[in-house]
């Protein structure tokens, strides 16, 4: 899968230092997968969820979630969020 894009990662663990292995992780595992749909997804992140068209996953010991539109067909992830389980409860 190609992750698209990369730079929303940075741009998160800028501000939350601590997410930067996680995201990191995500990032290689990702690069490396060939999902073909969401169960492949959640063989991979058990804890992945469907909302809608998107794919909600949840990272560092559950602090963080990345919120992504995966295209299968395409093998191409778009990622939507980065956000703290904080951001995220509260709607951001």
């Amino acid at each position: 899968m190609h992750v698209i894009s990369e730079r929303a990662l940075r741009l998160f663990w800028a501000r939350h230092p601590a997410a930067e292995v996680a995201l990191r992780a995500w990032h290689r595992v990702v690069e490396h997968s060939e999902w073909r749909s969401f169960a492949d997804v959640r063989a991979t992140y058990a804890s992945a969820d469907q909302v809608g068209k998107l794919v909600v996953f949840n990272l560092g010991g559950n602090k963080y979630r990345l919120i992504a539109h995966v295209h299968f067909n395409r093998a191409r992830v778009y990622v939507r969020h980065v956000l703290t389980h904080a951001e995220y409860n509260r709607g951001d």
